[in-house]
């Protein structure tokens, strides 16, 4: 997906106001609490993933910001206006995982109508190109795979060239390649000033592609910052190292040792001091090829959204 085309026009500043800013929403849905006091605010040209387990929450929080939902308690404001007259004004556009394509029609066909629903012209063959679907602009919908319809709902979203663009699962059915080029062609309008709030269940694009990563649990955010401040949230380092005829049994006795794990002739270990578990193994055991390394996204994702309940979000 090849990131070529008109260039779309500079992002404004909404003279100053933040892209996003959420101020102490709550939602509820009878006696549940889906979102609970949430504060946030996300700057114009930030890409910020938005992470957390089903039922955290988060569906319910980003159909308040596209303005699908109204909160229960708080405020939002979506380029300095209520989320309704932001999307009204085509200011925020939205790529949803499934729906909203007719399959009997073709690419170009179904851009160019959703282009004719905007007031002011859309430039149908700018948006097929920055999505990388140029190529099929005659195929039919119906003939399109997974990734490609995906493409497509990218295009239409920008064809009202939003300042706020949002993404439920963006790259789904997209190949390596694709998904590499997609992410080429966000950072590049993140660039110039166009604001990117996505959900993912491929965390590494988290960790690669996002500027800010906010973990929501329970209803409420339980981290926000980069990934590497995300990370150091989830303490405690790992150690994996070679150890014939180790078990769980003959290493549970390890000082710091806070899990152990063998899998065959390697033992992996969790500790909030790995310094410790180091030097207990190079020198009271036979371990060698000794390696330590700091939590991934992912482990920082299921520690830190972990024991989420039941029937707390949406």
């Amino acid at each position: 997906m090849k990131a070529t085309g008109a260039a779309l026009g500079p992002r404004t500043d909404s003279h100053g106001a933040p892209a996003v800013e959420l101020r102490g929403i709550s939602k509820n849905f009878g006696h549940v609490r889906a979102v609970r006091d949430v504060d946030l605010t996300i700057g114009h040209g930030e890409i910020v993933a938005f992470l957390g387990p089903n039922g955290a929450g988060k569906t319910s929080t980003i159909d308040m910001i596209l303005g699908l939902s109204t909160p229960t308690a708080g405020e939002v404001r979506v380029l300095g206006m209520t989320a309704r007259r932001a999307i009204q004004h085509g200011r925020v556009s939205a790529v949803l995982q499934t729906g909203g394509l007719l399959k009997d029609l073709t690419v170009v066909e179904t851009a160019r109508y959703v282009a004719s629903l905007y007031h002011r012209g859309a430039d149908v063959n700018a948006a097929l190109h920055r999505a990388g679907i140029a190529g099929i602009a005659d195929r039919m919908v119906g003939k399109c795979s997974g990734g490609e319809q995906q493409r497509l709902r990218f295009a239409m979203a920008l064809l009202s060239d939003p300042d706020l663009l949002i993404l439920d699962e963006p790259t789904t059915g997209m190949d390596v390649e694709g998904r590499r080029d997609f992410w080429s062609a966000i950072r590049a309008d993140a660039d110039r000033g166009r604001t990117i709030l996505f959900a993912t269940h491929y965390l590494e694009e988290a960790d690669a592609y996002a500027d800010r990563v906010v973990l929501i649990r329970k209803g409420e955010i339980v981290a926000d910052g980069t990934s590497a401040q995300v990370k150091s949230l989830a303490s405690g380092r790992t150690l994996r190292a070679t150890l014939p005829g180790a078990t769980p049994e003959s290493l549970g006795a390890i000082p710091g040792a806070d899990s152990v794990e063998v899998r065959g002739d390697t033992v992996l270990i969790h500790s909030g001091d790995a310094d410790k578990v180091a030097r207990h193994l190079l020198t009271e055991t036979a371990a060698h090829d000794l390696e330590i390394t700091s939590r991934g996204l992912e482990e920082a994702f299921l520690t830190l959204t972990s024991d989420t309940g039941t029937g707390e979000g949406q």
